[in-house]
């Protein structure tokens, strides 16, 4: 019972049918009674009128009783519906044999009219009438059988209603739950947008009151996407503003390496030149990722994937060979996707750069492409340490790197990954090289094929 308040208290549409459901069936219920009550009273009025006319037949057709028998009834008649007709009186005596062996002792005082009696332990409904010859006649029947046929007749009035209103709760709950739809559209829409999809609501086909709520939530979409684009150019301009003195520093030291210095100052200069070194690698990254999070202009042409392979691999294979990596691209597949090639660049890139820092010397890096059902999968698999399960959904946050990690990194790379596959429609999966001893890392990325995103 406290499950149903709840969910009466809690749904709208479920409070509505309810409501609606009870109304109907409260008026249904008072118009059953009333109909079952009206046919019931007609039922009576007919069968007294059906006694009036017996009587007014023997009256004008001067009908002789006998002609029913001695016993006042038709012969071979139905003994449930019958209809008994007597002499009250003989017209010529006050006590005769209009009296004698009648089927039913009525009293001769009554009064002409219709009148409920009870007679042998039986009620009967009784016509007393005075015929034009001066004779008086009853015309009698069981209340027991008109009651019974009052009551089918009743009953056949009241079964429409019983047949229909059900029909018509089914019909309510399911105008109802229509009617509710285009919410649940607008719910199940919202919901699986992605985190940069903050275009308006189409308002047109919703009803008029809810069209106020979703005007709320289209101002504060186009809120957020101003504080989200202001956020962005911050990020953006601090970068740019930041490049500059890095780049002065970066050439002060070139110029200062060139100078005669001791061997520790020669040593601790180094050390300057990777810092500057990683910082301007970071303001990369963070332009990289705030390009990543604006949206791009729709491409006019399909990209291959080998020739984005192809560039990456030009990029990145000093840094390869420096590590004496094996990496190349496997079999001659390849798949054309609607996407942006810069974002398709930005998306290999930091994941083959990320396969190369992270796989130890003499290890292997591998890039792939296949077709299934209707999606691209492109796939960068290498021989490093892999991602632990625990941690593979925490390695797209921004500025976060495993710890135990000795490489050098700002923890953008992934971070950049995710926001360019969000944008773009596409999936990342997660996984290991080798499932046996859970070693290297496997990250697939699923894109529909040969279609505008």
């Amino acid at each position: 019972m406290d499950g149903f308040k709840k969910r009466l208290n809690e749904s709208v549409q479920f409070k509505l049918s309810f409501s609606l459901s009870l109304a109907i069936l409260v008026i249904a219920l008072v118009a059953g009674l009333f109909s079952f009550v009206s046919a019931f009273d007609e039922a009576h009025e007919l069968q007294d009128d059906m006694l009036r006319q017996v009587a007014a037949l023997f009256d004008q057709q001067h009908l002789p009783l006998t002609h029913f028998g001695d016993d006042g009834r038709a012969k071979d008649s139905d003994e449930e519906s019958r209809v008994i007709v007597q002499y009250l009186a003989n017209g010529r005596k006050v006590i005769g044999k209009g009296e004698t062996g009648a089927p039913l002792p009525l009293p001769i005082t009554l009064p002409d009219g219709l009148h409920t009696l009870e007679v042998n332990g039986e009620p009967f409904r009784v016509l007393v009438k005075t015929t034009s010859n001066g004779e008086r006649i009853a015309v009698a029947q069981e209340t027991g059988v008109r009651d019974e046929i009052a009551r089918v007749s009743a009953l056949r009035t009241l079964m429409p209603l019983l047949i229909l209103v059900p029909i018509l709760l089914l019909i309510v709950a399911d105008l109802v739950r229509k009617m509710f739809r285009p919410i649940a559209s607008l719910s199940a829409e919202i919901d699986q947008r992605a985190e940069q999809e903050l275009h308006p609501i189409e308002e047109k086909h919703l009803p008029a009151e809810v069209r106020p709520f979703v005007v709320a939530i289209n101002s504060l979409l186009a809120r957020v996407e101003k504080a989200m684009e202001a956020q962005r150019r911050f990020v953006a301009d601090a970068a740019h503003e930041l490049r500059s003195p890095l780049t002065a520093l970066s050439l002060q030291a070139e110029r200062l390496a060139e100078a005669d210095m001791p061997d520790l100052a020669r040593e601790r200069l180094r050390t300057l030149r990777r810092g500057i070194e990683r910082g301007r690698n970071l303001l990369d990254q963070l332009l990289t990722l705030a390009k990543a999070q604006s949206a791009l202009d729709r491409p006019e042409s399909p990209v291959s994937v080998q020739d984005v392979y192809r560039r990456v691999l030009e990029d990145l294979m000093p840094l390869a060979e420096a590590k004496h990596i094996d990496i190349g691209v496997e079999g001659e597949q390849d798949a054309l996707l609607w996407v942006n090639e810069l974002d398709m660049i930005a998306v290999v890139k930091n994941l083959v750069d990320n396969a190369i820092r992270y796989t130890p010397t003499g290890g292997r890096v591998d890039l792939s492409v296949a077709e299934e059902e209707g999606r691209a999968i492109l796939r960068v698999q290498d021989s490093g340490p892999g991602i632990q399960v625990v941690e593979q959904d925490r390695v797209f946050a921004p500025f976060y790197r495993i710890l135990g990690s000795d490489q050098v990194g700002s923890g953008l790379g992934l971070s950049i990954v995710k926001a360019v596959t969000d944008r773009i429609g596409a999936e990342i999966q997660i996984g290991f090289s080798d499932e046996v001893t859970h070693s290297g890392l496997c990250i697939c990325v699923l894109m529909p094929l040969a279609k505008p995103l």
